[in-house]
């Protein structure tokens, strides 16, 4: 009977927990398509916040300068995390393996708005001593997004790389390959997993980022979250929830065609059915 009822109050808290999570989800793509320019009145079904999201320049130039800073960012986030995680990993315990890591996963539990501030106020002094960057933007972004994401990408490659088997390398390496040629044919192919985790990881984390982005951007370099930012302050407009809309159809496509290949890789690795 208390095996049952705790049961119930599990299944409770997980639909209850669910409910929370995805009822407001439902209810902006709901309000996506409202007649009426006021978020919270319904004015009837209408798709033309839609035709007025696509013909806004601030708010397609603002998704392209996102995509492409999350592009590039977790591209160098992962080049950068993976050398670091080889060094948490690798190397011999010392005081500077121990400073490395420390300094490494910093980022991960300091405020944005302290590493927003640091990173302005960097790009300023270097400014005045060698005269770049002359202004801030897109270059600016980049740099201060793959400086956090980097972080994160060096504790899931690290976490992989301690579960690996060094007699692989070894072997590979008694067998005549070079350190370099066992690292792109040995262990690359081994924690190719991580690595897309790590990128897929950074890419999130720069697409959504806001207070890092408002503290080294400039003009011309603004991105989605600045702007949706931005409008939301002067009143919630219905093209917002079209946006968001559109946002969570990709992200839930996306996420099912990953788990559609993984379920038929699954399927395929199973031994036939006697």
């Amino acid at each position: 009977m208390s095996r049952l009822s705790k049961l119930s109050f599990s299944t409770i808290m997980l639909w209850a927990g669910m409910f929370f999570l995805y009822a407001p989800m439902l209810i902006l793509v709901i309000y996506s398509f409202n007649e009426s320019k006021l978020v919270t009145v319904w004015g009837g079904f209408s798709p033309k916040w839609y035709g007025e999201l696509f013909r806004d320049q601030q708010i397609l130039d603002a998704v392209w300068t996102s995509l492409k800073v999350a592009f590039f960012a977790s591209t160098m986030a992962v080049v950068l995390g993976t050398m670091a995680a080889f060094v948490m990993t690798r190397f011999k315990r010392s005081w500077g393996k121990i400073t490395l890591s420390n300094m490494i996963t910093a980022p991960l539990v300091m405020p944005e708005v302290i590493t927003g501030l640091s990173l302005l106020l960097l790009f300023i002094h270097m400014a005045d001593l060698f005269g770049w960057p002359k202004e801030r933007g897109m270059m600016t972004v980049w740099i201060a997004h793959s400086t956090f994401c980097a972080s994160y990408v060096a504790v899931v490659v690290s976490a992989r790389l301690r579960e690996l088997d060094l007699s692989i390398e070894e072997a590979a390496q008694d067998l005549g390959a070079t350190p370099l040629k066992t690292f792109f044919y040995i262990t690359v192919p081994m924690i190719s997993p991580s690595l897309a985790a790590g990128w897929l990881l950074s890419f999130s984390l720069s697409l959504d980022d806001l207070v890092i982005a408002s503290f080294t951007s400039g003009p011309g370099a603004t991105t989605l979250p600045m702007v949706v930012f931005s409008s939301v302050r002067m009143g919630v407009s219905p093209k917002i929830n079209a946006l968001a809309t559109l946002i969570i159809l990709t992200v839930s496509l996306i996420a099912f065609i990953c788990w559609y290949l993984a379920r038929r890789s699954e399927r395929k690795s199973l031994p036939p059915a006697m």
